[in-house]
């Protein structure tokens, strides 16, 4: 009986935030329905290009609770992904060979007791795997500290959030200590190979604005990561991604909270940009919740919008009716669409 609860807890929760972003929370601020913008720009209804990426959330649990988490991540999170959904997730990539890409997100994706085995058999799929790894689960404990061998004997290409390049603001999105920690991870990655040039094992870093404002240039900010990070501590990586905080879930809650709510919409919609919309990643990615329903994206999932066809649950999948589904779009999908564009791959345009 509590499960249900907290689930009816959370759903209502979504669906709280989801009011908030369409219809606003705030009588005197009338934002453009994002549905307008497509329509100016010829893209509405959005729907899917080619589908190659296979992004499954295996838990929400975590080692850490940050500041700008979509997902709502936490410690004492329980939603997890089992064996029996984890092989519903095999048996559709193996039917599937479209899907070049599985993108394990979570939570620390670590933490799900079976991620070990899952990577195992998605690798004997030949299918390029990415790791969302937070970095600090690398130190959290023992049974992890071999982590950057296993990703190294499976190819896995490592992607990490690292708010900035010092402790001060790093430490204050995501937790006393987390910096250093940090650190101490990447040279346990740099050590057995990851992110040297010459390496084809991949470490990319991803960075989140701290407060109501869109990230910088990608470029540039890859050059100042690149030198201050082996300037302060000779570490390496291989790419910077920036991602715009999107409003939903702890990022939503902070922006009403601290008044900025307005303003940072305000810059969203102001930022639209058509040939960022025209490359959003929900057109060429399925995501997969831990219990196995089926989102165009990672935030829509945690809204609770399901795809909008039949094929709502892993169980259900059909490739036809996901190729020719329209993409469920909102007010929080101008974050994707600003400026240069975001992604869970950085910039788009």
């Amino acid at each position: 009986m509590k499960s249900l609860q907290a689930t009816q807890n959370r759903l209502a929760q979504a669906q709280e935030q989801i009011a908030i972003l369409e219809h606003s929370a705030f009588e005197h601020f009338d934002p453009i329905p994002f549905q307008y913008k497509l329509e100016e720009s010829s893209l509405y209804p959005l729907r899917p290009k080619e589908i190659n990426i296979f992004q499954i959330n295996i838990g929400k649990m975590c080692n850490q609770v940050c500041k700008h988490c979509h997902v709502d991540a936490g410690p004492d999170r329980k939603e997890i992904m089992d064996q029996t959904t984890m092989q519903q997730c095999l048996d559709i990539l193996s039917a599937h060979p479209q899907f070049s890409i599985v993108d394990l997100t979570g939570g620390a994706p670590e933490m799900n007791p079976n991620f070990r085995w899952f990577v195992e058999e998605i690798a004997k799929l030949n299918r390029h795997i990415i790791v969302r790894c937070n970095l600090t689960i690398l130190r959290a404990n023992k049974k992890y500290y071999d982590l950057p061998e296993f990703y190294k004997k499976h190819r896995i290409e490592v992607v990490s959030s690292l708010p900035f390049y010092n402790k001060d603001r790093t430490d204050r999105q995501r937790g006393d200590g987390v910096f250093d920690d940090s650190i101490a991870a990447i040279k346990m990655l740099n050590a057995v190979g990851y992110g040297h040039e010459e390496s084809s094992l991949k470490l990319n870093l991803v960075y989140n604005p701290a407060g109501a404002f869109l990230p910088a240039s990608q470029t540039e900010l890859e050059r100042e990561f690149k030198q201050a990070l082996w300037n302060d501590y000779q570490l390496v990586f291989n790419q910077l991604f920036c991602i715009t905080n999107l409003p939903i879930s702890r990022y939503l809650d902070w922006l009403i909270q601290s008044g900025n709510y307005e303003r940072y919409m305000d810059k969203l919609i102001n930022a639209y940009n058509p040939a960022a919309a025209a490359n959003v990643m929900c057109r060429n990615t399925i995501s997969v919740s831990w219990d196995g329903y089926l989102y165009d994206c990672d935030f829509n999932q945690m809204l609770e919008l399901t795809l909008a066809c039949p094929s709502k649950h892993i169980s259900q999948f059909n490739i036809q009716q996901i190729q020719n589904r329209d993409i469920i779009v909102g007010q929080h999908c101008y974050g994707c669409t600003a400026g240069a564009g975001s992604s869970c791959g950085g910039e788009v345009v």
